[in-house]
């Protein structure tokens, strides 16, 4: 058995950087090179695609980054897994395969399948939906790298079983190796999102050297515990901030289910060990949920969008007069109808856009006469008619399709998780046999503060916090951490759930769940609702919350001086 194998990543998102695949290549030393593709918009995306042509549904990239890097990947020994098959594992196998044919390749094609749902529906216990995809664990990639595949596609699984199965095929572990699957959930966790655990998206960017950002590389030991790092001379940073930042994204509590085992994100410990080589370990794992989470798109119908600009003085009445307006002008109005005021303006400014707000314009219907061409063009029609110095940001468009997700849950036991070889052979992949009810953290209220920290001074939160949020379906997660046991205690006792309530007034009337994670010197509060029904809803202008944590971080408040 070898010691280390190190599985990088070359993709965290599709549409991210093309060149990275050939860049993680020839950068250095790889066993396995991952790359995830796929989100929950980029299902919805995928599904339109195969809508119009059944035989796409697959993320085309990968196929165009195999065209100038198989060979290379062959050459160097690198096997290859990625979730681009998207809803069509299928389909993208066989163009491998012809491209590999092409360039007289001996490729290796495997793919996995069994997460699409869309047709069994009835069977598992769900409603009508236009993707339904199960989350699949690793055990069907490790069995693919196990019989000799040079590539492994597949379609939904979770992020981090990229590097579950890798890991599990090189170290041979079973379902009850328990902890070492929930070490490669959490470094899986932390390379899923490519350049985001080398300095993309981190609070304190200025400290690191930015530009060409590299990939991030998980060095995976046996017991499980790894070493994060990336490949020499490139840029960004591999430090305790990063990878902790990264370990906050898109999470609830300490307890990160998985479908092969359920990681305690409370027992690991992070060490710098040399620069850019951030140790993980003590991972804790526990039996998997006998549940599977699947990712549920609809169609919800067509939505159209108008913007127009207000200047200088009285914006609120000019708004208040262009609502009731374009209300009155409306014969039919769409079913649902959002005006959002966004100030941006200040007073005796410089510039006119430094002097301007904007009114958004929002409807949503299931008939296109509701919101096509004619619900934009009543704010043309008013254009003369309406405050001073009315203007729109663009002309007048035909409404959009739009579509909602939605989580679901099915057991385990019904999903057919299935791997399929380059000889054509299939395989059944059972699911744990240890899973079990899952557990769910409890909410965590902030502690009573027991030290006097001294005087204080009103500063930005962000002066001693970094963040990192994002979209968990229609909720949010922000996630807070400080670099210091003083600082973190100091943080614990004061964001308290009523204090978020008050740094970000969003949140009013909405859920707020809050997590602790004092081995990552964080707290973490999941958000229900804020998105609406997901990043496709659009129902904020930052739909995924991307800068919602970063916002958290602005808010001025009354810090212990002796931190500054």
């Amino acid at each position: 058995m070898t010691d280390v194998v190190r599985i990088g990543n070359a993709s965290g998102f599709y549409g991210d950087r093309f060149s990275a695949v050939q860049e993680m290549l020839e950068g250095g030393e790889l066993d396995y090179l991952t790359g995830d593709y796929l989100a929950e918009l980029t299902m919805l995306i995928l599904g339109r695609d195969r809508m119009k042509d059944p035989t796409t549904g697959y993320a085309k990239t990968f196929l165009r980054q195999m065209k100038e890097n198989l060979a290379l990947a062959l050459d160097r020994g690198v096997q290859i897994v990625v979730n681009a098959g998207g809803l069509n594992p299928h389909g993208l196998a066989v163009a491998l395969r012809e491209l590999a044919a092409d360039q007289r390749l001996d490729a290796q094609i495997a793919f996995v399948s069994g997460d699409d749902l869309a047709k069994d529906l009835d069977r598992v216990g769900l409603g009508p939906a236009l993707t339904a995809n199960a989350y699949l664990g690793g055990f069907g990639i490790k069995t693919a790298l196990q019989r000799g595949a040079d590539v492994v596609v597949t379609g939904r699984v979770t992020d981090a079983s990229l590097t579950v199965g890798p890991a599990a095929a090189a170290f041979g572990w079973g379902h009850d190796d328990l902890d070492a699957l929930a070490g490669a959930v959490v470094a899986g966790h932390v390379i899923e999102c490519g350049a985001q655990a080398t300095g993309g998206n981190y609070s304190f960017f200025t400290e690191i050297p930015m530009g060409h950002l590299g990939f991030p590389i998980a060095e995976m030991h046996p017991d499980g515990s790894s070493v994060i790092t990336k490949h020499e001379g490139t840029g960004g940073a591999v430090t305790v901030g990063t990878v902790t930042s990264q370990l906050l994204y898109e999470v609830s509590g300490p307890r990160y289910l998985n479908p092969d085992v359920t990681a305690r994100l409370d027992s690991v410990h992070l060490t710098q060990e040399a620069p850019d080589r951030v140790a993980i370990s003590t991972a804790v794992g526990e039996a998997p949920p006998d549940t599977l989470k699947v990712s549920l798109n609809n169609l919800a119908g067509l939505r159209n969008e108008v913007t127009v600009i207000a200047t200088g003085l009285d914006i609120e009445a000019k708004a208040e007069l262009f609502e009731a307006q374009f209300r009155a002008a409306l014969t039919d109005p769409p079913a649902e109808l959002e005006f959002t005021l966004v100030r941006h303006d200040r007073p005796d400014a410089d510039d006119e856009e430094q002097a301007s707000a904007v009114l958004r314009i929002v409807g949503r219907d299931g008939d296109p006469a509701k919101v096509g061409r004619a619900f934009s063009g009543t704010a043309v029609e008013l254009a003369l008619a309406t405050y001073p110095g009315f203007t729109l940001t663009g002309p007048p468009g035909g409404g959009a399709p739009y579509a909602v997700f939605e989580p679901g849950y099915v057991d385990a036991a019904l999903v057919e998780h299935r791997v399929t070889q380059p000889d054509g052979v299939t395989v059944l992949i059972e699911p744990s046999p240890l899973r079990t009810a899952p557990t769910y953290d409890d909410d965590a209220p902030a502690p009573a503060s027991t030290v006097d920290w001294g005087p204080t001074r009103d500063v930005p939160l962000g002066r001693i916090a970094g963040s990192r949020s994002g979209d968990k379906g229609g909720s949010a997660n922000v996630g807070l951490w400080a670099r210091g046991d003083d600082e973190y205690a100091w943080l614990d006792a004061f964001l308290s759930t009523d204090r978020l309530r008050e740094l970000l007034p969003e949140t009013a009337g909405l859920e707020v769940k809050r997590y602790r994670l004092p081995n990552l010197r964080a707290v973490n509060f999941v958000i229900e609702g804020i998105l609406g029904r997901g990043v496709a809803d659009q129902v904020r202008f930052d739909p995924q919350a991307k800068g919602l944590g970063e916002w958290l971080r602005s808010r001025v408040v009354p810090i212990p001086e002796q931190f500054l």
